[in-house]
């Protein structure tokens, strides 16, 4: 399973960057941002969790002094995340707020270096430099004319914090014994819960559930691009370092670059070309160690 574990991470990253596709469909039905945020959580936790009361009831059981962990991933990582980029967005640009979420292998090697006392070696360096400046390059943040506030930089670094929070509370239930499927079930069970504070919880299963068309994507949307990336990576964590999930799962913007020139005929610079190659190139590096 060692061996896989990089091609586990790697497959959540691609699976991640394929999420504007699901969101575009979404928009067009009348939903946005938080709304989205709800829903996805909504239905991964009652599609996990239904299925775990069916089949496996014991993964079901968490210590109450565990508790922490998943509150930490559903409320900290998923709902500060999106609720940061999000609002981010909106007060400078995409490219901006995008190259300031991946921020987030900085952060997960510096907290994991603090807390799991994972060394820092040449080749995560070289990596970790190599996917930040690939993901400057691929999101086209040089050539961005948006304005840069002081707002959108902190809500952009609170977004890369939030993301990279996911792979921290992971470890710690992982260290703890409990299987992915748990901690899938429970981090997005709380994430339901804290979402449903930031977006009126009834209009969005209205607009989401009302909509077969918005219904059926909402369903891909937490089984493609939710449930399954969230649990291979978190079954890729168990077997490699943090910092180094946190890189190997960078290659999501370039997922999302092809997706955007394959789908939906946007343009890819040769800047963003030279930004996918180092990106990748990194992975390769960081997948070798």
């Amino acid at each position: 399973m060692k061996k896989l574990a990089p091609l586990l991470v790697l497959l959540a990253g691609i699976l991640w960057g394929c999420m504007g596709i699901y969101v575009r469909i979404l928009n067009a039905a009348g939903l946005f941002t938080m709304n989205i945020v709800f829903m996805r959580a909504l239905l991964t936790s009652i599609l996990l969790g239904g299925s775990l009361l069916l089949f496996k009831r014991s993964m079901l059981k968490i210590r109450l002094k565990d508790l922490w962990c998943f509150l930490g991933n559903g409320i900290c990582s998923i709902v500060f995340f999106n609720f940061c980029y999000f609002k981010a967005i909106t007060v400078t640009s995409l490219s901006v707020a995008c190259i300031l979420l991946y921020t987030a292998p900085i952060i997960i090697m510096v907290l994991a270096f603090c807390l799991f006392h994972e060394g820092f070696t040449k080749r995560k360096l070289l990596a970790l430099a190599m996917t930040f400046v690939g993901c400057v390059l691929v999101t086209g943040v040089l050539n961005d004319t948006g304005s840069v506030t002081m707002q959108g930089i902190l809500l952009g670094l609170g977004a890369g914090l939030g993301y990279a929070l996911y792979s921290i509370f992971s470890r710690f239930a992982l260290d703890r014994g409990y299987h992915t499927l748990t901690i899938t079930f429970y981090t997005f069970l709380f994430a339901a819960v804290g979402a449903a504070c930031l977006t009126p919880a009834g209009e969005a299963i209205r607009l989401g559930l009302g909509n077969p068309k918005a219904g059926v994507t909402l369903l891909l949307l937490a089984l493609a691009a939710t449930i399954i990336p969230y649990l291979t990576y978190t079954l890729g964590l168990q077997h490699m370092d943090t910092s180094k999930a946190g890189i190997i799962a960078s290659v999501e913007p370039v997922a999302a670059t092809m997706v955007g020139v394959l789908l939906y005929g946007e343009g890819l610079s040769v800047t963003g070309v030279l930004g996918m190659v180092l990106v990748l190139t990194a992975l390769a590096i960081c997948s070798k160690e």
